[in-house]
């Protein structure tokens, strides 16, 4: 294709229009039923009480980051890789690498706002409970739909970036397992992190998402269950022939006094992080917005290189 008589911004409704091309005959539209599946597994099995509770917000939440960057990460992986000698080609007869980028960039974001809208109305019709107030709007949902947007746009430039940078798809799909395992382990949720790398989890895309996600679900006004749970459980034990446990227990359950206790637990567990302030969620959408943009960024540094490639 001949684009040397355009600008910048007259080759970028060229690329876009060939993304779309591709999604309608490459088969690019299976990321979106794609993407229903996989929320409709992971609210089925780890979002029951999402919302709900301290520790089913931490695993459901950690569950919808990592559906976010699931999808975002294999929208983009290959789509630059996969044509690398075309990209070479067209770059030497007059393609300017930023306008390529840009319309992916465009592109990208379209599947990924269909995706979010997917995930979802698909954890809604799997019942999960969503709140109604919203902390930077007055709907929840609108919020959550903004959030898991970026993680998902941050993730899928990430992944444009990857494709940028390496030669081939066998490669890129190579580098992604790793990635995944960064972003999941660096999210410093799952795994306490010791004070040696735990400055890492500021690099990743899923720690800004959890955040997010539990600030706008307002974390620390919810009830913390384990404690009592753990308690219910034990509360047959015998010493020196009295139930201490199972005494304290049925006082509590008798004078209604189970959910103040577990609302107190909660209170006492409290993270600073999750504080559901306009201000701190401004800062987490910034940081995932910023993250994309030098994601893009670095993959147009790499591919305007490319006529120097000699892989």
């Amino acid at each position: 294709m001949n684009t040397t008589h355009r600008g910048r911004l007259g080759q970028i409704p060229i690329y876009l229009g060939k993304c779309f091309r591709s999604f309608l005959y490459m088969d690019d539209w299976k990321v979106l039923p794609m993407a229903a599946v996989i929320a409709g597994v992971v609210a089925l099995v780890g979002c029951q009480y999402l919302f709900v509770t301290m520790e089913g917000t931490t695993t459901g939440a950690f569950a919808l980051i990592c559906v976010c960057i699931w999808n975002g990460m294999f929208n983009s992986i290959q789509v630059v890789c996969r044509e690398r000698n075309i990209v070479k080609r067209e770059h030497r007869s007059g393609m300017h690498i930023s306008s390529y980028i840009i319309a992916h960039m465009i592109y990208q974001a379209f599947l990924c706002i269909f995706q979010t809208i997917i995930t979802i109305f698909v954890c809604r019709a799997a019942g999960v409970h969503f709140p109604y107030d919203g902390v930077m709007t007055k709907w929840f949902l609108l919020d959550a739909g903004i959030t898991l947007f970026l993680v998902t746009y941050s993730a899928d430039m990430l992944s444009l970036m990857i494709s940028s940078i390496v030669s081939t798809p066998t490669a890129a799909m190579t580098v992604v397992p790793f990635i995944l395992i960064v972003q999941l382990v660096f999210s410093g949720t799952m795994f306490q992190l010791g004070d040696s790398v735990a400055f890492l989890s500021n690099l990743t895309i899923s720690k800004w998402g959890m955040e997010c996600i539990c600030s706008i679900g307002n974390f620390n006004s919810l009830p913390m269950v384990s404690l009592w749970n753990q308690l219910f459980t034990y509360r047959n034990i015998e010493i020196a022939g009295e139930y201490p446990v199972k005494t304290i227990t049925d006082y509590m359950i008798n004078n209604d006094l189970r959910d103040p206790f577990m609302h107190a637990v909660g209170q006492y567990n409290a993270k600073a992080q999750y504080l559901p302030t306009k201000e701190h969620v401004m800062d987490c959408w910034a940081v995932l917005l910023i993250f994309a943009l030098v994601y893009a960024i670095i993959a147009i540094i790499f591919l305007e290189r490319i006529d120097r490639d000699k892989r």
